[in-house]
């Protein structure tokens, strides 16, 4: 289908399956997300599953001004709303994010605490738990199955790539295939679940970039956020990118939009995709520069070369 004989399959002329079109057809209306520090630290930090973090981490980078650590999560709500706001325009509600870190990475008594908090608040419509394949069991699962009953609740688990060279060279501590069996869990529990990877990790090759829409179009997901690799300061990757500045293949903004447009053909259609950029203070930004740029410039460059070169996501889809 092309855009000139009218709607695409996920129901609107966007060119890609936003993830702000998936609220909208969830909830009516604009649904605002609301992040949440909880402090509950990571298992590749504590020593549970390992020590000194993924090598590309640092939390402050994406933590919003407003997560504090020693405000409750009712507070931290309160503060939220009242800064969307003031930026945005009217929500018909909000998300709960629980943001930084591991968020099911505690015991199932404080879980239901904070979570249980977040979904009293007033206007609040659920929660999203981000976390890591290595902190989702049966117990959790269960958790969070009960909390969906009457809740929208949904599940982030962060990927970052389908290599498993590439997850152990930034010091991740899982597999492929322990993401694969976590997000099938939740999936079969009947939990929405949503996966992040990061594209251009130090050893990557561009050509296989494509390729993981394929792979990635396998996993029974219902969002997907895509974030370029960006060099971020006091972080272990900072430091080896400035000894051997050559071992990195970052890329210009142009490859990488042709390159996730290339995987945003081969991409399952119904999965709807969050974001396919990150964004960090550019103080804490070393390179590549251009994710400096604003959100909806690039968003308004990636639509333009869609439109160009007449393509949409799922275009060479074949399940």
């Amino acid at each position: 289908m092309t855009e000139a004989e009218g709607i695409f399959p996920w129901g609107d002329r966007i060119r890609y399956n936003s993830y702000a079109s998936y609220i909208k057809r969830l909830f009516g209306g604009r649904v605002q997300k609301l992040s949440i520090n909880t402090g509950l630290g990571c298992p590749n930090r504590d020593g549970t599953i390992g020590t000194g973090g993924c090598t590309y981490c640092n939390n402050r980078a994406f933590t919003p001004s407003y997560c504090h650590t020693d405000l409750s999560v009712s507070e931290q709500i309160e503060r939220g709303i009242g800064f969307h706001k003031r930026r945005y325009r009217k929500a018909v509600g909000y998300l709960a994010y629980f943001q930084s870190y591991s968020n099911t990475h505690s015991d199932r008594e404080t879980l239901y605490g904070l979570y249980r908090e977040a979904l009293d608040y007033p206007d609040i419509k659920g929660i999203i738990v981000g976390t890591r394949p290595d902190c989702i069991d049966s117990e959790r699962i269960d958790l969070l199955s009960t909390l969906s009953d009457d809740h929208y609740v949904s599940v982030e688990i962060g990927i970052e790539s389908v290599d498993d060279r590439l997850l152990s060279s930034v010091n991740r501590g899982h597999t492929y295939q322990d993401s694969v069996e976590a997000v099938v869990r939740l999936a079969d529990a009947g939990i929405p679940v949503g996966a992040h990877f990061i594209l251009g990790l130090p050893g990557e090759s561009h050509d296989d970039i494509p390729d993981y829409g394929e792979v990635i179009s396998r996993l029974p997901l219902t969002t997907l956020k895509f974030h370029q690799l960006q060099i971020i300061k006091d972080t272990p990757m900072a430091d080896q990118y400035r000894s051997d500045p050559g071992g990195f293949s970052l890329f210009s903004f142009s490859e990488y939009l042709d390159l996730f447009i290339c995987l945003l053909e081969r991409l399952n259609p119904d999965i709807a995709v969050e974001r396919f950029t990150a964004e960090a203070p550019p103080d804490m930004v070393i390179a590549p520069r251009w994710g400096l740029k604003r959100l909806g410039d690039i968003r308004a460059a990636l639509l333009e070369r869609m439109h160009e070169l007449d393509t949409w996501q799922g275009r060479l889809y074949r399940p």
